[in-house]
């Protein structure tokens, strides 16, 4: 799925300025990629609120020109709302890659600090941090970043979970939900760039047997479903 990032302006409307809206605008847009269609209960669970919170959130969306009609039934942006949910993610990737190069801090520590810093932060500094990263193309977890402006490709590749056993997997995207999880599998050293190799998958909703680095680990299912990127040959 391929969208078009639009010429930023970010004082059109109230979303720019609300980090609320802005939480329900990347949550929507993400999960339109990741799990279409998009429920209300989708988005509840992605951030941990109860579904009438979403659907009062819905209507001021609504209000303000942000979600489009859906065939599938399910939630949808308007090419509004999808400009205003790249720059919130623009902003908020760009920021934790800072964080990770430029501070030191781990994955697992970036996500509630650039939740924290993106609201805040001026186009310009967005800009400055990108150009004195050297305009990078993805975050620490694997996602992404939008450009300023151009395509943006909010790609998933395969889930860990779903590779057989002798087959070797580079790690693309890591999903940054879960601190605890990014904490947990740093440990084990995956992470994007690093192949591995799937040794043995255990019956009945057993571990999956893994190779890092000359090193056998068992991975549970959640986190397999966490892990994503491609089969090499």
């Amino acid at each position: 799925m391929t969208s078009t990032v639009a010429t930023r302006g970010s004082s059109c409307c109230d979303a720019a300025r609300s980090e609320a809206m802005g939480k329900y605008l990347r949550a929507i847009y993400l999960l339109s990629f990741k799990a279409p269609p998009v429920s209300t209960s989708d988005v509840a669970a992605r951030l941990g609120v109860a579904p009438p919170s979403v659907s009062a959130m819905l209507r001021r969306l609504g209000a303000a020109g942000l979600l489009a009609a859906s065939g599938s039934g399910g939630i949808a942006l308007s090419e509004h709302g999808q400009r205003h949910a790249r720059e919130v993610i623009r902003r908020h990737r760009l920021i934790e890659t800072f964080l990770v190069r430029a501070v030191g801090m781990s994955w697992d520590e970036v996500h509630d600090e650039a939740e924290a810093l993106q609201q805040v932060v001026s186009d310009l500094l967005i800009d400055r941090i990108d150009a004195a990263l050297g305009h990078p193309r993805r975050d620490p977890h694997g996602d992404p970043i939008p450009p300023p402006s151009g395509d943006h490709v909010e790609d998933w590749p395969p889930a860990l979970a779903d590779v057989t056993a002798g087959a070797c997997f580079r790690v693309d995207r890591v999903s940054d939900e879960d601190s605890a999880a990014l904490q947990y599998l740093a440990e084990l050293g995956i992470r994007p760039g690093v192949v591995l190799r799937v040794v043995e998958r255990e019956p009945f909703g057993g571990p999956l047997w893994v190779e890092v680095g000359g090193q056998r680990r068992a991975m549970g299912t959640p986190l397999t479903h966490l892990v994503h990127g491609v089969v090499e040959p």
